[in-house]
């Protein structure tokens, strides 16, 4: 029996709960991307636990961030927060002396009721560093949305008016690209520039894709007054009403509304720089709000399709069903869907279809364009039932978060950790192989395993 496919989006909502990794491991990559920082997460135990347990890949660095491990006495307010929170902060203060120190409130903080926001004003008077509250709970925030709360919290910290000696580069990204040039090849590059009203970008990446996106645009004439996150709390961006924003993640919809209601900004509402389509589709849109016609987009997204054609012929074909987990669904599906797959399901923790409208569009557009069905998305979906549903769909990959990958593998279904994507660098143009690199590699080693066949791979395994 041939059963309709839809000619539109459709949405559903399961459960209501979040199937998520937890939120308040944004922790990992913030405090490594804002330099001066020290983060402090107020929970239990189970929080330190769970953060010794993911960031132990770095037991060998020094990290800036710590736990205030809530006991009972905290908990049935037997002690005094303020006096507890000081304490500690005093010997970050001593210890490392930051720039900033950022409170990450955990599912406890949420449940005893601690008014975090309440104790952070006095106590930053009293001892002198800013202190910046984001809630990082599981009950309320999906995985990335830890990042959203933080960034939307310094959001409000940006300076309105930059110094005048700082007005000409108001970011530091602009400072390293102007590192070693002499003053008139300075005043050449400043020509190229078109007239805009100012550009803040927001969203934290790695600092080599920072610079990417950055001469990407500029290679349009676009020049970007700041990026939020900054390498360093005291360099955060000046933002003034009628500034204009644009994010680079779907996953900052506070921040996008941090921005418009409280800063008075104008957003741009363009997908997300994510794979060659995603990054032009990106570019083009902060290029028409503008008035600047683009170019050279038609041949560097070409050349970039070209360079993946040896990745694109290993999924072109195939199908993938995504279980939700960083909110980075929709992105990478339809980046899939433009490499020749199909999309069974779409699950995602939480879905804002105003702040992703346009990803959205695009999703829809693709799947039309390709020839493939649309798919459905599923907000906070059931995990027992999206199960039922890929035994039933039987998907060649499945994007999931680590609780579910181990027994879906044992049931030879292919399997790839969504919280991967999270932790690569996978904007722009030159990093889409990366992604293509992460989605095949579960394809690639099942074709390596049957090329060997199993007792073959026991002998070389034995060598080893």
């Amino acid at each position: 029996m041939t059963v309709a496919q839809p000619d539109a989006l459709t949405f559903e909502c399961e459960t209501g709960n979040y199937h998520t990794f937890c939120p308040i491991s944004c922790v990992a990559w913030l405090y490594q991307k804002i330099e001066d920082s020290f983060f402090l997460v107020i929970g239990t135990k189970t929080c330190g636990y769970f953060l010794q347990n993911a960031l132990g890949v770095m037991i060998f660095a020094e990290p800036r961030y710590a736990m205030a491990e809530l006991e009972e006495g905290d908990i049935s307010a037997q002690l005094n927060d303020y006096e507890e929170l000081k304490r500690l902060c005093l010997q970050i203060k001593r210890d490392r002396n930051p720039s900033v120190i950022v409170w990450i409130g955990t599912c406890t903080t949420e449940i005893i009721k601690m008014d975090l926001e309440g104790l952070a004003p006095k106590l930053e008077s009293e001892i002198g560093i800013p202190i910046v509250v984001a809630r990082a709970n599981g009950l309320d925030y999906a995985f990335t949305q830890g990042e959203d709360t933080v960034l939307a919290a310094m959001a409000l910290r940006c300076p309105e008016k930059a110094p005048e000696a700082e007005k000409e580069e108001r970011s530091g990204i602009q400072k390293l690209l102007n590192f070693g040039k002499k003053n008139e090849v300075v005043v050449k590059e400043e020509s190229e520039y078109v007239a805009h009203p100012p550009l803040i970008l927001f969203g934290s990446l790695p600092d080599p894709v920072v610079t990417q996106l950055t001469l990407e645009l500029k290679k349009q004439g676009i020049k970007v007054s700041g990026w939020l996150p900054a390498k360093r709390f005291t360099e955060l961006p000046s933002i003034e009403e009628g500034y204009y924003v644009a994010g680079v993640n779907p996953f900052l919809s506070r921040t996008a509304t941090t921005l418009m209601r409280r800063r008075k900004c104008k957003l741009i509402g363009a997908p997300f720089p994510i794979g060659p389509d995603g990054t032009r589709a990106w570019i083009e849109k902060i290029c028409s709000v503008f008035n600047i016609t683009p170019k050279g987009l038609d041949e560097r997204e070409a050349q970039i399709w070209e360079s993946l054609e040896d990745y694109v012929k290993l999924i072109r074909g195939k199908s993938v069903f995504f279980m939700g987990d960083n909110l980075l669904e929709v992105s990478l599906a339809r980046f899939l869907v433009r490499c020749g797959m199909s999309v069974n399901e779409i699950g995602i923790p939480y879905m804002d279809k105003r702040y992703q409208a346009a990803e959205l569009a695009l999703l829809e557009s693709t799947c039309k364009e390709m020839g493939v069905p649309i798919p459905k998305i599923v907000e906070k979906p059931d995990n027992y039932n999206q199960i039922q549903r890929i035994y039933d769909m039987k998907p060649d990959l499945v994007i999931t978060g680590m609780a579910h990958a181990n027994p879906l593998e044992a049931r030879g279904i292919n399997t790839k950790w969504s919280v991967e994507f999270t932790f690569a660098q996978i904007h722009g143009f030159t990093n889409a192989r990366d992604i293509l690199e992460l989605v095949t590699r579960p394809l690639r080693r099942n074709n390596n395993l049957k090329d060997l066949g199993w007792d073959k791979l026991v002998r070389e395994e034995a060598k080893i």
